[in-house]
């Protein structure tokens, strides 16, 4: 089955689809194109293209800010973080984010931002009103996940290398402690109670679910495809909903979006995607799903409660991250 298809639905089984769900609420998705240099921009409820919005070299994290009206993208080889107006589609400023910015993480008050620097271990904390760096955190070599705890205390950042999970206190901007993981962690995702934080590692092929009171991994999830090299099975992102009964791991090459009970940890099925899919956003109401497909120059839409894909939506070159706007 190909995802690239509507994953085996026909015009008519798509039609359906849309006709018992009901009107579906109006959202707007936002795709970051590591070589096209753009921003894909999709409206939700017609699963169409609507625009491409130019922004600096290799986009890869993107995020929206709380009132929707500024989407946030890390242009890496440009050093900087590219400010958007969301009704004009223009950069209207940009952020000092240090070098090579790769994922970010804003604060749920929306100010301040915080910003994995992959190229100098270091993790920066920028007041968004200001643009002025309120500090930078030495972390592990190559730092990219950024996780935040559902109260703001706690910042994890994950370094590629070092192959650890960093706690940083939001107050303080100290390091507090770090947990060894499997090999080149990508994302780091908080439980809607902050009980817990999972961690992808792409190389190791696991993720590391870890008791945030004890910083401690608890449970390691791995993962087993018929007729997929192990090599191909590389998680990266991951999100969890709210009611923390589901998670959802992209698997990279493995084309594949893996579907986990989130309490008991058992694997409960895989759902073929584009290909190398490597980030995932929910719509604000958690009934879809948006999953990049890197290779594929793609973006697969994830029907939540049938767990089923229901659309893919032709983008740019190399789709990296996703955002859905808030309202």
């Amino acid at each position: 089955m190909s995802g690239r298809v509507e994953a085996g639905l026909s015009v008519f089984a798509l039609g359906a689809w849309f006709a018992l769900s009901g009107p579906a609420a109006a959202y707007t998705a936002y795709i970051t194109n590591e070589k096209g240099n753009s921003v894909s921009v999709i409206d939700t409820a017609t699963m169409a293209v609507t625009g491409t919005w130019k922004v600096g070299r290799r986009p890869r994290g993107v995020t929206v800010s709380k009132d929707g009206k500024e989407l946030f993208v890390c242009a890496s080889d440009d050093d900087r973080i590219d400010v958007l107006d969301t009704s004009s589609g223009k950069v209207v400023r940009s952020l000092r984010s240090g070098p090579d910015p790769e994922q970010f993480i804003l604060d749920a008050s929306g100010n301040p931002l915080y910003v994995a620097n992959e190229d100098d271990s270091q993790v920066t904390i920028i007041d968004i009103e200001k643009n002025k760096v309120l500090a930078e955190v030495p972390v592990g070599v190559e730092p990219e996940g950024m996780g935040l705890s559902p109260d703001g205390k706690i910042l994890v950042n994950t370094s590629e290398t070092t192959n650890m999970a960093h706690f940083i206190d939001t107050k303080t901007f100290q390091v507090i402690d770090n947990v060894l993981v499997d090999a080149r962690p990508r994302f780091a995702e908080f439980t809607a109670d902050g009980k817990f934080l999972w961690v992808s590692a792409e190389v190791g092929g696991t993720v590391s679910v870890i008791d945030v009171a004890q910083h401690r991994v608890i449970k390691k999830i791995t993962f087993k495809i018929p007729s997929v090299n192990d090599e191909a099975i590389q998680p990266v992102g991951i999100r969890i909903t709210k009611d923390g009964s589901k998670a959802f791991v992209a698997l990279g090459p493995a084309n594949r979006v893996a579907v986990i009970d989130a309490k008991s940890y058992e694997l409960e099925k895989y759902l073929p995607v584009g290909q190398r899919v490597w980030q995932l956003a929910f719509t604000p109401d958690q009934k879809m799903l948006f999953t990049t497909n890197g290779t594929s120059n793609d973006v697969s839409v994830i029907d939540v409660t049938a767990e089923k894909v229901v659309k893919s939506i032709p983008v740019g070159l190399l789709p990296w991250g996703v955002a859905i706007s808030p309202n």
